[in-house]
């Protein structure tokens, strides 16, 4: 008789367990990749729901196409649209067959390997709701920024009572859920407001379920800032969206409040000050006078139904802007309003006394004395004068000049990998309530640590200011001065060096370098891409 142990078994393979809820309203061009980024998810998928809203386009049609070509793509047609996006996804959910669902817009596709991230967590740690990383990709430039990193640092799991930073995650597409769970609480989306993530989410947090966070990427959220129909969240230009905004963010609100979940409500409205109201406002100087003054009026009977200790728990920038709207019975001071609402944020002179917002405003400063350094919204103005900088920081009502500068680190970071590209120190000069300095860039030694193969490389700008007393903090800098200009910089190594300083969407400076003729060939590429999509969203509709 033989004493050999026999083989393992082959372990059964795992059945199907997600269907993936796709909703699409008049996105023809879009559409067919995202529901192609579900599919090829494997075999974790059971099936992909597409649900056309009444589309006017053919989206229905090329959906009819990949479903004869794969039969797990089931395609619901409404015959009227809904207005939004509850409705279609209380829809998709409804006709769901797997055990976990999961939802996706058709203009954003599912990173690789999204599916099995989020199940594989799902059964390792037993938990009805998993939340993966999301990346907001800024197209065409394809600039990636994640969402919320702090929460999703490293893999955890978050018992009752949950974690209240939870609640600054509001999407529902970046989520693997239970459908069991979703039944058993009558968890569906609102169908009569935009925003309804806001809510749904609310609904999820209060039934109190143990939720896990992986960090890796499984969401990518498609930023089209030119396309002729933005999504909602880019429809900031009319008041009706931030009306809509408002309303979602006080329902979920009420959700988590009737729910007797006081600390997410709390964070709820804290994440409102930080977020939301930084969001709009640091928009607020491009609009018009009517939008303005519909917005500020909106804006502050919100924030007059908000407690006091949930404006003593925001930043210290968020807290100082809600107490100078509620403050102003009119819009005002938008641009430094702005500034401070950018990320990071940027008091800039001039400083009233005492210390308030403005001499004949009383908006208190509070926590300017006491705050932590790396919390204060100190400002760093800088110019560029071929590879010299020159920067100015502004001291913030004495805090710096107590704990003694000795020190300016100028950091370079690549912006898609983030290492550091150079580091420039110098000792500042004190002039008057600022220091001043002036700074010498190597491009030749920046440019050789430019990506292979790239023709454009990215850096952002950094300050790290260093103290005598061991504090230190970091910000970013404000172009200031003259706009500066695109320079061919000749380069021992390299032949000539392309280098245009820009400022970002959020007000800072950044340094594009495109070293020799590839660079060129690469900034040359970029602009007859701008100018082809100006011309496309020009163009009248017979003329495309």
């Amino acid at each position: 008789m033989s004493t050999d142990t026999p083989p393992p078994a082959p372990p059964a393979p795992r059945s199907p367990g997600v269907s993936i809820v796709v909703i699409a309203y008049n996105d023809v061009a879009h559409v067919a990749e995202a529901v192609r980024s579900a599919l090829s998810q494997g075999r974790d998928v059971a099936e992909v729901i597409a649900v056309d809203d009444a589309s006017t386009d053919g989206t229905g049609a090329v959906l009819d196409d990949l479903a004869r070509v794969d039969d797990r793509l089931r395609v619901l047609h409404r015959t009227t649209n809904s207005g939004g996006c509850g409705t279609p996804r209380n829809e998709g959910l409804r006709a769901a067959r797997a055990p976990y669902v999961m939802f996706l817009d058709s203009d954003d596709v599912l990173a690789p390997g999204a599916v099995r991230t989020l199940l594989d967590a799902a059964r390792r740690h037993d938990v009805p709701v998993v939340a993966g990383a999301c990346v907001r990709r800024e197209l065409p430039q394809r600039h990636d920024v994640r969402w919320q990193p702090t929460l999703f640092r490293r893999e955890a799991v978050y018992e009752r009572p949950l974690r209240p930073s939870l609640v600054r995650d509001t999407l529902c597409v970046n989520k693997l859920y239970s459908r069991d769970f979703l039944t058993a609480h009558a968890i569906t989306f609102p169908t009569d407001i935009h925003y309804e993530d806001f809510v749904f989410q609310a609904r999820v947090l209060t039934a109190a379920p143990r939720v896990a966070v992986v960090p890796q990427t499984v969401y990518v959220w498609h930023v089209r800032r030119g396309a002729p129909r933005p999504s909602i969240s880019l429809r900031r230009d009319h008041t009706d969206n931030w009306r809509d905004r408002i309303t979602a963010h006080r329902r979920a609100v009420a959700v988590f409040e009737e729910a007797g979940a006081d600390p997410l409500a709390r964070a709820a409205r804290v994440k409102f000050l930080d977020l939301d109201l930084r969001m709009y406002l640091r928009e607020l100087p491009q609009r018009d006078p009517e939008y303005r003054a519909t917005w500020w009026r909106l804006a502050r009977a919100y924030l007059a139904t908000f407690p006091e200790t949930e404006l003593r728990e925001a930043p210290p920038a968020a807290r100082w802007l809600a107490r100078f709207l509620l403050a102003a019975d009119q819009p005002r001071d938008l641009t430094r309003a702005a500034q401070l609402a950018a990320r990071p944020a940027r008091l800039v002179p001039p400083y009233a006394a005492d210390p308030v917002w403005a001499d004949d405003l009383p908006a208190p400063l509070d926590g300017v004395e006491d705050e932590p350094l790396q919390r204060l919204p100190f400002t760093v103005d800088a110019r560029f004068r071929g590879n010299r900088l020159q920067v100015r920081l502004h001291d913030l009502y004495g805090r710096l000049a107590r704990c003694g500068v000795f020190s300016l680190d100028l950091e370079l970071r690549h912006r898609d990998s983030g290492y550091a590209g150079q580091m420039v120190s110098t000792v500042p000069r004190l002039d008057g309530a600022s220091y001043t300095a002036e700074l010498r860039l190597d491009f030749d030694a920046l440019a050789d640590r430019c990506t292979p193969g790239r023709r454009v490389d990215v850096w952002d700008l950094r300050m790290r200011v260093s103290c005598e007393n061991g504090r230190y903090l970091r910000a970013a800098l404000r172009p200031v001065g003259p706009r500066p200009r695109r320079a061919a910089v000749p380069s021992r190594r390299h032949g000539l060096l392309l280098v245009q300083p820009y400022t970002t969407h959020g007000g800072s400076l950044a340094l594009r370098l495109a070293p020799g003729a590839r660079g060129l060939l690469g900034v040359g590429a970029r602009r007859v891409r701008r100018l082809t999509s100006a011309y496309r969203r020009a163009a009248p509709v017979g003329a495309r």
